[in-house]
């Protein structure tokens, strides 16, 4: 069922470069003199797979299978309630992977936050330009945003008869986006952490029923997930194995 194409149904119902030197040709010497050696270009050294593409640990998984079962609306759940709940475990979740391995995210180790060889993602400051900031600082900010959020009734009713906003469907795909940026920086520069705590399993599943829930309910934007052709995101990849594999539909 599409989260966003039922809102207005559920809301009734619920009421809730460089410029390049010369090339030198034949003309640039005298007859007598020979012409200097073509140089050979530098081959730039190929960027080493990430770990998190390799087996066995790409299939490292506590869920076998796809998710689609996962994640469907169960019966007789409203599905804004079943979207928040939702959301609240993934941000509980992923803020405690986070919480495991952030003595090894410092300013020095992640000075941006980065999440592919060309890319870091920059904050909106409150004047609203984009700023780069540390990934401990950018994570912090994330995180305590969404904290706010949930702990706001107005955003994330938890009394009975209380509604859910208008707003809400647009809030959640904010916070959505957010903590894709955070899985994406810890897949990047943690991974290898991740392994040393033999935890891989169980962040690959996370990742991978949060990526099948935001397909299912609209709440993933593909754009988020491939970056640019300038910076694509590392985690693309990922997404693209893990759909050949059949743990996310295509």
């Amino acid at each position: 069922m599409s989260f966003f194409n039922s809102i207005s149904r559920s809301m009734t119902r619920a009421q809730r470069a460089p410029k390049r030197a010369t090339t030198p040709t034949s003309a640039t010497f005298s007859p007598h003199d020979s012409a200097p050696p073509t140089p050979v270009s530098a081959v730039a050294p190929p960027v080493p797979k990430p770990l998190y593409l390799c087996s066995p640990f790409v299939e490292a998984a506590l869920v076998k299978g796809n998710f689609k079962t996962i994640v469907m609306l169960p019966k007789y759940v409203d599905i804004m309630e079943w979207v928040a709940v939702n959301i609240f475990d993934f941000y509980t979740n992923l803020n405690e992977f986070y919480g495991v391995i952030s003595e090894c995210c410092t300013q020095q180790s992640c000075a941006t936050m980065s999440a592919g060889q060309t890319l870091s993602y920059t904050w909106i400051n409150q004047d609203r330009k984009s700023v780069h900031l540390p990934a401990p600082t950018y994570i912090d900010y994330v995180m305590t945003w969404v904290q706010n959020l949930l702990d706001d009734e107005n955003t994330f009713p938890t009394k009975s008869g209380s509604d859910f906003p208008p707003s809400f469907p647009s809030t959640v795909k904010h916070v959505y986006r957010q903590l894709l940026r955070v899985f994406a920086h810890i897949y990047h520069a943690h991974f290898h952490h991740l392994l040393h705590l033999r935890s891989e399993p169980h962040f690959n599943s996370l990742f991978a029923h949060f990526l099948s829930f935001g397909r299912e309910y609209e709440l993933l934007e593909m754009k988020d997930v491939r970056g640019s052709a300038s910076a694509p995101v590392g985690i693309s990849q990922l997404f693209d194995k893990w759909r050949e594999m059949g743990i996310l539909e295509g």
